[in-house]
C-alpha cells in the first residue's frame, strides 16, 4: 500500500489551475484541483455529465449557477454536491494562498447530507 498527502507537491502558483487525478475507476474519479486566483472564463459554464461532490481543502472561492442563485462563498472545510446537468462555473479563488479542492465525480447519482 502506497501512502501519500494531499498537500505535498503542490504545484507552484502560475496562470493556469492544476488538477490531477488521484483514483479512478470506470464510473467514477477523484481529482486534486489547486486554484491560485483562476476562475472561470467569462460566458464559460461546466455542463457537467457526472454527479461532482466537492470539498474545499484550504483557500477560499465563489462559485455561481446558472439557474440565478447567489454566488455560493466557500470556505476551507466546506462540501457540496452539483447534480449532473446542473451548470456552474468558478467565480473567484484567492490569490494569496492555494486553493485546493478534492472532486469526486461519478457517473452514478451521488446523495449528500448537506
Amino acid at each position: 500500500m502506497k501512502t501519500a498527502n494531499i498537500f505535498t507537491h503542490l504545484p507552484a502558483a502560475d496562470d493556469r489551475e492544476h488538477v490531477a487525478t488521484l483514483v479512478w475507476t470506470s464510473g467514477m474519479r477523484i481529482e486534486r484541483i489547486v486554484s491560485h486566483g483562476q476562475c472561470s472564463p467569462t460566458g464559460f459554464w461546466y455542463d457537467p455529465n457526472e454527479d461532482e461532490w466537492v470539498i474545499l481543502l484550504a483557500g477560499a472561492a465563489k462559485l455561481a449557477f446558472d439557474d440565478g442563485e447567489p454566488l455560493h462563498t466557500l470556505q476551507a472545510g466546506d462540501y457540496f454536491l452539483i447534480p449532473a446537468g446542473r451548470r456552474h462555473r468558478v467565480a473567484w479563488t484567492t490569490l494569496d494562498q492555494n486553493t485546493i479542492w478534492l472532486t469526486i465525480f461519478s457517473s452514478e447519482p451521488m446523495h449528500s447530507e448537506a
